[in-house]
């Protein structure tokens, strides 16, 4: 019997490939002889570099890059994929929120420079192609600082070129002219992949800074004036088509940047993520695939691991089972996407506390629970 072993990381708790380990565990103690294909997954947000990394025996390199103030420095991890020619990025690793404190949050002071930054390091590293994630910014920049890192010309409304030192911010907004595309850069040769499920337009009600400004510190008068010059630099720069297709305003408008200047293709994260790592193949001879997540509810509908791993192996006609921390309230219609079933690892009345602090062997548990009843179906019907 062949199981392909895919889930998801089981946030603050287990990455994707220990809580693929963990299952592997359990299931080798009901089927010894199973031949197990571990494909730890990731849905475009934090996690997606080890994910991708191990799923596909890449590795992971660092650098020291700017963080989300121009001031400081973050040692940044992007990873290279195991064909050699693919990096994998996210840009939280270099300005993410969570690399602030609340009392620093603050996007008219925050840039995306970093983030440039490691794209240039993954091309100088070889990489033909690159897959950004762009979930949890600190940043409403418009993709501007990840321009300037990149080496694109940016020009001021004086003329006056901008210092290639020097991180554009959220404040710079109103000052920039043009973006040019950086004939020569490193950059202009690689394929960007932008791994985003938000789809709000740069600016206007549903924009970058009206829906996300104000949980990256942004009071209301700076969402009014983040959005007003967001729609700016889309209408100096020529680029309002860019600024209104779904997910320009993903990462405080980076998506937007990525269209507008590195011809880059926005795509949904998990999917994004279900082709790097060929997860159809590894599907074709499997019996059984094995998913999960830390909490499995509606909101697992969109665009989560587990229903892009269920809709995978609906299409290649294998059954899938998924595996959470815990379950809210889980629609029926999780069997039509190809959830043929969904377990807690929770034993019981469990708290929070046990629940991470004992989640390896939760889990071990569970995956030997749902393999055991998979198996007696099998033979059932081989029977």
């Amino acid at each position: 019997m062949r199981i392909l072993v895919a889930p998801d990381k089981f946030k603050r708790c287990l990455t994707a490939l220990e809580v693929a380990q963990a299952m592997a565990e359990g299931i080798a103690r009901v089927i010894p002889e199973a031949q197990l294909d571990l494909c730890p997954m990731a849905d475009g947000g934090e996690g997606t570099v080890s994910a991708l990394v191990a799923a596909t025996n890449g590795k992971l390199l660092t650098r020291r890059v700017t963080g989300p103030l121009p001031e400081m420095k973050v040692d940044a991890t992007f990873g290279m994929l195991g064909d050699g020619q693919t990096a994998v990025v996210e840009m939280a690793a270099a300005c993410g929120l969570a690399l602030l404190p609340l009392s620093q949050r603050d996007p008219m002071s925050t840039t995306t420079f970093g983030t440039g930054e490691l794209l240039m390091a993954a091309a100088e590293a070889g990489a033909k192609r690159a897959i950004l994630g762009i979930g949890g910014s600190a940043t409403v920049d418009g993709g501007v600082g990840c321009a300037q890192a990149c080496g694109l010309p940016v020009l001021l409304e004086d003329g006056e070129p901008v210092s290639p030192t020097e991180p554009l911010c959220g404040r710079d907004l109103d000052s920039i002219l043009m973006i040019k595309h950086g004939r020569g850069s490193p950059i202009e040769r690689m394929q960007i992949m932008v791994a985003c499920d938000v789809v709000n337009p740069l600016f206007g009600p549903n924009g970058a800074a009206v829906v996300f400004g104000p949980q990256k510190g942004a009071t209301p008068l700076q969402v009014q004036q983040l959005d007003d010059s967001l729609r700016r630099l889309a209408e100096r720069t020529g680029k309002l088509d860019a600024a209104n297709t779904p997910g320009a305003g993903a990462a405080g408008g980076l998506g937007f940047g990525m269209l507008a200047w590195f011809g880059a293709t926005l795509a949904s994260g998990v999917q994004t993520v279900i082709d790097a790592v060929n997860l159809q193949s590894r599907l074709r001879d499997a019996d059984l695939c094995i998913t999960g997540e830390g909490k499995l509810d509606e909101q697992t509908l969109h665009g989560k691991t587990p229903i892009g791993v269920a809709r995978a192996a609906r299409n290649a006609g294998v059954p899938c089972i998924a595996l959470a921390g815990s379950l809210g309230a889980v629609p029926e219609t999780f069997r039509a996407e190809g959830l043929n079933a969904w377990f807690s690892i929770c034993p019981g009345p469990i708290t929070l506390e046990q629940s991470t602090g004992d989640a390896r062997r939760l889990l071990a548990d569970a995956a030997a629970n749902a393999v055991s009843l998979f198996k007696v179906h099998h033979s059932d019907k081989r029977g």
